[in-house]
């Protein structure tokens, strides 16, 4: 019969532990990115909502009359657009960082395909056709760029104004 040697102190508690630790924090990262991206929708489809409500705002001042109603809501457009940049910013920014902390985990551990789940890279390529030509832009592409493009429209309309 024949036994592995025994590993005792420091040796044996932290071979198994490190593993272990770091896939407790890679499913907690991994799980922390992924609930990003529903919050990063919400942002998105509240930000359109708003611009809906308020063109229909500025459609409403115009057809009351008031000259000073219009230019309030462009300054409203303005800054809510602004505010929405910085918070689906911030929001894409933690997306990133818990990303770079999952590919250093990954990489203390490359053998192990548990900690690999967040690389797609070589799934990508057996996706269908029409999921990678429509899902080719990363979301934070148009997370961004749609409440940028809002800020400069409503700033755009606001110094029009004057």
């Amino acid at each position: 019969m024949q036994t592995e040697p025994m590993m005792v102190g420091r040796e044996a508690s932290s071979m198994g532990t490190e593993a272990e630790r770091d896939w407790d924090s890679y499913r907690q990262l991994l799980d922390l990115w992924a609930r990003e991206n529903m919050i990063k929708t919400q942002k998105l489809q509240v930000l359109l909502l708003a611009n809906v409500l308020l063109a229909t705002g500025v459609e409403l001042a115009f057809a009351a009359s008031t000259d000073a109603w219009p230019v309030f809501i462009y300054l409203i457009g303005f800054f809510v657009s602004l505010v929405w940049t910085f918070s689906i910013g911030r929001t894409v920014l933690f997306q990133d960082v818990w990303q770079v902390k999952l590919q250093d985990l990954a990489a203390r551990h490359p053998g192990d395909p548990r900690f690999q789940l967040h690389d797609s890279r070589s799934a990508l390529p057996r996706a269908k056709r029409l999921s990678r030509v429509l899902g080719a832009v990363p979301s934070k592409y148009y997370l961004l760029g749609a409440p940028m493009l809002f800020t400069l429209f409503w700033l755009y309309v606001l110094v029009g104004a004057f």
